[in-house]
């Protein structure tokens, strides 16, 4: 089935291309979340335009826009990527920080995204959105990672093979009712049960995982989760 020819609201074949040029996330929460607020398409494009305009002086010679991936925007980034090195951040680290009762959550089994908080460092990806169209290919950023304001756009510096970048990072907004802090056994449960219009949380972390070691980047709090999860689905 075709991502038009689905009903309102039915995003079961997961974030697209499709979906996100269609602005189809903010028609499936009017229709399943009507009660979650939603920056509108306008305060989207001027957080862009602000975020641009903030570029730092070691970004002005890139072609185009470098986006420091770590979670779904690594097997997912529905986008043009005309350049992905494999990277690593310094002073943050993902963590399940973000508890969501839409998404891959509903009000009757709440789910956890990852975020980027402060502390320690992450391995991940930067992927370059080229120059071309880019306030355009941007916004389908946006519309996936900044509708409900659970991260922050900030530029950091990452380490690549190839030398320093400034990217562009989506960190965990502290201040979000979806902020959180959880120990691992709420985590697991939270995984392992965690299911909404977009998916499940426990292929979230499956498919972030796969995607990690398919770069030959291992995270052992990820995959130590992920086990935890399929044992905890399997005696379920």
């Amino acid at each position: 089935m075709r991502d038009a020819d689905r009903a309102p609201g039915d995003l079961a074949g997961g974030i697209t291309r499709e979906v996100l040029e269609r602005d189809g996330i903010r028609t499936a929460f009017g229709v399943r979340h009507p009660d979650v607020a939603l920056a509108s398409d306008a305060a989207l494009r001027d957080s862009i335009r602000h975020t641009l305009a903030r570029r730092p002086d070691g970004a002005q010679a890139t072609a185009g826009v470098w986006l420091f991936g770590y979670g779904s925007l690594l097997w997912n980034p529905c986008v043009a990527v005309a350049e992905s090195r494999m990277a690593r951040l310094y002073g943050f680290h993902r963590d399940f920080r973000l508890k969501l009762a839409y998404g891959r959550g509903s009000p009757e089994a709440p789910g956890l995204m990852l975020g980027l908080v402060p502390g320690g460092s992450c391995n991940g990806m930067t992927l370059r959105v080229s120059a071309s169209d880019l306030e355009h290919e941007l916004l389908m950023v946006w519309r996936r990672e900044m509708l409900t304001g659970v991260y922050t756009p900030r530029w950091l510096t990452v380490r690549t093979s190839a030398g320093p970048v400034a990217a562009i990072a989506f960190v965990v907004n502290a201040a979000h009712p979806c902020h959180c802090r959880l120990d691992d056994t709420q985590v697991v449960h939270l995984l392992a049960t965690g299911h909404g219009m977009i998916g499940s949380s426990a292929d979230y972390l499956a498919n972030t995982v796969a995607h990690l070691e398919a770069e030959g980047i291992h995270d052992g709090r990820l995959q130590t989760l992920h086990e935890r999860v399929q044992r905890s689905r399997l005696s379920a």
